[in-house]
């Protein structure tokens, strides 16, 4: 070639030169000396950088330099672990909702007997509503209780190991009330039920912080929100497997409990074979390799060193990763609002009234002149409605965003129990009302699905950093369960008191979070940690700390521009190493 060509073509390989030769001296973690001497740019990586599915460009201060970053689809691995993880998690919380309400009848028989059995005489009312009423709330109890013991099992045992070990409560909780009645004991059928509440205490808080560690960035609301569709899942499987023609009869029952043990023992099955969280192996067990094989694994690819120093670079920007407790999360200045924000959403994701839903279902269908024997089958529409829009809302979280979600939900729900107020005082006015009143039932079961009922956990994880997030996770199942506890005792004094009103009550907590999500939640999608602390900084009345996120940035870029940069100045097959380009620079 000419020396004009060779000039310029020595020009072209200067930029990556100075880049990797600027990585050694100032000694920076990205690029160290050890890598570069090994990297190597094989054919593979040129493929990899050219066939990106999308990519953003980044400018560095105006100066022209743009970086393009990879983003990694879905793969099996991804898939597997969240629907295995799910599978034993929250789809047994949903099924656990609904699976009680079917032999409700043939349960309180039970207890009758088993008293007549004890003491020769039949319970009175009062006696066998309050053992009922125990049966049911002890769920929730339980789940306050495993929300506690979440923070000591993740550090300890992982994320994974956690969701392993949970599904020891789940078999327990099974056998205990499947066997209830074989026993003639009711208080093993309570003692299942709160066994079973503490299983999902875990569980909620768990499978989302997996979820979250597991997954890119671009994908991480998708992924998170198969815990929510899950849960609808398990709604509607126990709405099913209830009716009558199955197994909601009388001889029967103990069979529905009996099923909690089947998803249990497949995800014990199952995900053994499937990865840690390779935040966890890399941040918390300093376990580089077992981190590495794990990121392969999810990301589908063999090159994962950018994936591995974002997480690195992110870890010096936190600076300290010693897992902090409830207590000293709380007093922590710089996520005052995040915390703030997690509990508000929480909240209203418990106190917004969609279990109130349920206590009008069956008068609002009699009403509309559905059979008593044909209402179950037409209570199944509310589990689909469920499923549907919780699928909706993982297809499009990433296109619209955590804050249209929540805030455009919220504010639906609303609108609707306003609506329903009206529809069902004055039901009796006109033959219509009551279609209407099944139709704003199904609008209000949709528009919390379509984002307050899985994006307060997808949330959680997202706005605390590795070494606050079991505690974060910690104070959002005690408000979850809190929550679920007060509208169960509150809800009937307000029902009683208030009639078909009581869903103004409902109306204005949907609104409220509305209001403060709108005013206070930055959006969240595609953004890094930093960004996100960036984005509660002026809130919080701390310093932003724009060169942490400028060194983090700068960081990512060097990786990037060194990975896709040096296989474009091949020649003749291969490049080795920037140092063999530089001294092929100073050959020519």
């Amino acid at each position: 070639m000419d020396q004009d060509a060779c000039r310029r073509q020595t020009s072209d390989h200067r930029p990556v030169i100075r880049t990797v030769s600027q990585s050694i001296q100032n000694g920076t973690d990205c690029l160290q000396e050890e890598d570069i001497t090994s990297f190597t740019c094989k054919q593979d990586s040129v493929a990899e950088c050219n066939t990106m599915e999308s990519s953003k460009e980044h400018s560095d201060d105006g100066k022209g330099i743009k970086v393009v970053e990879e983003k990694q689809g879905w793969t099996f691995s991804l898939i597997a672990a969240s629907l295995v993880g799910a599978l034993g998690s929250s789809f047994l919380y949903g099924y656990n909702l609904s699976v009680v309400n079917a032999p409700t009848l043939y349960i309180k028989r039970f207890y009758n007997d088993t008293w007549i059995s004890r003491y020769g005489h039949s319970v009175d009312v009062g006696t066998l509503d309050l053992l009922w009423s125990v049966t049911v709330s002890i769920f929730a109890i339980g789940g306050l209780f495993g929300t506690f013991v979440v923070s000591p099992m993740v550090k300890l045992i992982g994320r994974k190991g956690t969701l392993l070990l949970n599904n020891v409560f789940a078999v327990t909780a099974a056998l205990l009330m499947s066997l209830s009645l074989l026993a003639g004991s009711l208080e093993m059928l309570i003692l299942g039920r709160f066994v079973m509440g503490f299983d999902g205490g875990i569980a909620l808080s768990t499978l989302p912080m997996y979820l979250s560690e597991i997954s890119p960035k671009h994908i991480r609301g998708s992924l998170g929100q198969i815990t929510a569709i899950m849960i609808c899942v398990g709604v509607f499987t126990g709405q099913v497997v209830g009716l009558p023609q199955l197994l909601g009869r009388e001889s029967l029952w103990p069979c529905l409990f009996g099923l909690i043990a089947v998803p249990a023992l497949l995800q014990l099955a199952i995900l053994p074979f499937l990865p840690e969280s390779p935040r966890y192996l890399l941040l918390e067990k300093q376990d580089r390799a077992r981190a590495e094989k794990a990121f392969q694994t999810f990301l589908g690819k063999e090159n994962v060193f950018q994936a591995m120093e974002a997480v690195l670079a992110e870890s010096k920007i936190q600076k300290n990763l010693k897992l902090l407790s409830v207590p000293q999360l709380l007093v922590k200045r710089s996520v005052r609002w995040q915390i703030i924000t997690v509990i508000v959403t929480m909240a209203c994701y418990q106190l917004c009234g969609l279990n109130a839903i349920w206590f009008y279902t069956n008068s609002i269908f009699t009403h509309a002149g559905i059979s008593k024997e044909n209402i179950p089958y037409i209570t199944l529409s509310t589990g689909g409605i469920e499923i549907l829009a919780s699928v909706v809302s993982g297809l499009t979280i990433e296109r619209l965003g955590r804050r249209p979600l929540l805030i455009g939900g919220f504010g639906l729900m609303a609108f609707f129990f306003g609506l329903l107020t009206v529809c069902l005082t004055l039901q009796d006015r006109a033959s219509w009302l009551p279609y209407l009143s099944i139709v704003v039932i199904l609008a209000v079961i949709a528009s919390f699905c379509l984002g307050p009922g899985g994006i307060p956990f997808v949330l959680t994880a997202e706005l605390f950093e590795q070494s606050h997030r079991p505690a974060a996770f910690m104070i959002a199942g005690t408000i979850n369960w809190l929550s679920n506890c007060a509208v169960g005792l509150l809800f009937p004094v307000i029902q009683k008191g208030l009639q078909t009103y009581c869903f103004l009550v409902f109306a204005t907590v949907c609104l409220t979070g509305a209001l403060y999500l709108y005013f206070v939640l930055p959006e969240t999608k595609n953004k890094t940690l930093a960004e996100i602390n960036q984005s509660f900084a002026k809130r919080n009345k701390m310093a932003s700390h724009p060169q942490e996120l400028d060194s983090f940035s700068s960081a990512k870029k060097e990786n990037v521009a060194v990975e896709c940069a040096l296989p474009t100045a091949m020649e003749n097959g291969l490049v080795k190493t920037a140092v063999e380009l530089q001294e092929r620079e100073c050959a020519l």
